[in-house]
């Protein structure tokens, strides 16, 4: 019977490192879109208030549900990469 080899699990820093690199990508890149569809975008960048900002937040929440499910890891995971391999 053949033996399971577990697969090394990257360290904690690496992970907390990508979903930080994630968190703000994401927040900036999906914000200033959400703005800039809704008006939001001001001098030094955006500024988003009730219904824009659940938006980004939901979008947020749904580009780590979606790029872990599709794509195998975030952008942060496959920078740091351990991103998980299926």
């Amino acid at each position: 019977m053949a033996e399971k080899t577990k697969k090394s699990e990257a360290p904690t820093w690496k992970k907390v490192l990508a979903f930080i690199v994630d968190l703000i990508g994401s927040f900036l890149v999906l914000g200033y879109l959400v703005a800039a569809m809704t008006g939001g975008l001001v001098d030094g960048g955006f500024s988003l208030e009730g219904g824009p900002a659940f938006l980004v937040i939901i979008l947020v929440v749904l580009y780590f549900v979606l790029m872990n499910k599709y794509a195998g890891g975030t952008l942060g995971k496959m920078l740091f990469g351990i991103n998980k391999k299926k």
